[in-house]
């Protein structure tokens, strides 16, 4: 049985020397333990996580990712953009949303106009509604995320012919 009170001391070790992954094993009862802070957050650090194991070491666990958007903001299943044609990426990880409310038009659709100050779209972040703005003039050729889908940072979500 593992001794709480180590436990507690292993996590404030953890938190006040900014150490990120620690492992250890019990040498009497082959007891293995493994702690792990995730990645810092812009608005407050997770806690430590711990996962523990009998006597045989558990492999790390993976954790999926998604495809970095090609290179030049090409959307991802596609190849190379026509010359003009530039995509507007995702600046955050969140919900894509195409319209204020269910019920109201999309901000934008293909054919639509836009100027820099255009908003296209919300990307709602941790319970907050964020307005993404197009930052560019011209014609949405294509909307390349479904209304609901999640997004992340950087993946593509229209495709503008600049004007």
């Amino acid at each position: 049985m593992l001794d709480p009170k180590l436990l507690r001391r292993l996590a404030r070790v953890m938190s006040s020397e900014g150490v990120t992954k620690l492992s250890y094993k019990d040498p009497e009862s082959g007891l293995e333990l493994a702690l792990e802070r995730g990645h810092a957050a812009p608005v407050a650090a997770p806690g430590p996580v711990v996962m523990m194991s009998g006597p045989a070491p558990a492999a790390p666990m993976a954790l999926p990712s998604a495809a970095p958007a090609a290179a030049g903001g090409a959307p991802e299943a596609g190849g190379a953009l026509p010359p003009g044609v530039v995509a507007i990426e995702s600046p955050m990880v969140g919900t894509f949303y195409r319209s204020p409310s269910p019920e109201a038009e999309p901000f934008v659709s293909a054919g639509s106009r836009i100027t820099a100050d255009s908003v296209i779209c919300i990307v709602e972040a941790m319970k907050v509604m964020n307005e993404i703005k197009a930052e560019l003039s011209g014609e949405v050729v294509e909307v390349l995320v479904e209304n609901g889908e999640p997004v992340e940072y950087g993946q593509p979500l229209f495709l503008v012919k600049k004007a």
